[in-house]
């Protein structure tokens, strides 16, 4: 699953990245939750490349009550072309997400769930597979929201979790984000092991509440928690603290 995500690429970059028209407004964010604003790619009516802020938390058109977004941060990749909640969105209304890593929560000894920031190895921002839907108010005012996809975890991570987000490869871009292009669902599969990297990280992550460059730092001595991979290899996966584990 993915419940935190971090995004501290400096704005040009991610303009250059995503073919933007224009340099976005944002400052670096640590500690990215559901039901938050967060910044996503998608195509506007002009065609063009634009970002926008939409809630974490997809309320599909139908629903009657937007607090069902809390419950939507994630939608697994095997069903999303056919689950009622996300088939037209996967068809209509797909998008990426900036990140430069997102976080999970792995078994560690004595019980205790010990805080990962997974990243690529080259400290390349990246994008995960998204999905974008306009919901209306009673009183015709829109809410905009989004949801990221998941998949198997790769080798690298089937330690720390069972589930992993689909990582959109920066050459295919262009061809999740447009819905008259056929085949998205092939791009729905773990990203490869060899191009990311993990580390542990301070269980200040925990906490929305805190969000800075600190979050993002390696523990000192993590070297030793490490081995914690191979050790937990067969265990159960751990639950985001403070987020439910959807999928």
């Amino acid at each position: 699953m993915c419940g935190r995500y971090e995004l501290h690429s400096h704005p040009a970059a991610i303009a250059l990245a995503f073919g933007l028209a224009h340099m976005p407004s944002l400052r670096p964010r640590y500690n990215m939750a559901p039901m938050q604003e967060v910044p996503v790619v998608r195509i506007s009516g002009a065609g063009a490349h634009e970002l926008v802020a939409v809630r974490w938390g997809l309320v599909p058109r139908w629903a009657k009550d937007p607090a069902i977004g809390a419950k939507m941060i994630n939608a697994r990749g095997e069903t999303v072309a056919s689950k009622p909640s996300f088939r037209t969105a996967f068809r209509r209304h797909r998008c990426l997400i900036p990140a430069d890593g997102f976080y999970e929560w792995m078994p560690a000894a004595e019980g205790r769930k010990q805080p990962v920031l997974i990243t690529m190895k080259d400290g390349s921002m990246f994008a995960f597979a998204g999905l974008y839907e306009r919901w209306l108010t009673g009183d015709g005012e829109p809410l905009d929201t989004c949801t990221i996809l998941t998949t198997a975890a790769n080798d690298l991570l089937r330690a720390v979790h069972d589930r992993m987000p689909v990582i959109v490869p920066p050459n295919q871009y262009a061809r999740w984000l447009d819905p008259a292009q056929d085949g998205p669902e092939a791009l729905v599969a773990p990203y490869p092991s060899e191009a990311m990297t993990w580390w542990p990280v301070s269980s200040r992550v925990n906490s929305v509440r805190h969000d800075d460059a600190s979050l993002i730092e390696r523990l000192p001595d993590s070297d030793a928690l490490l081995p914690l991979r191979a050790d937990v290899a067969g265990a159960a996966p751990a639950a985001t603290p403070e987020q439910p584990d959807l999928f």
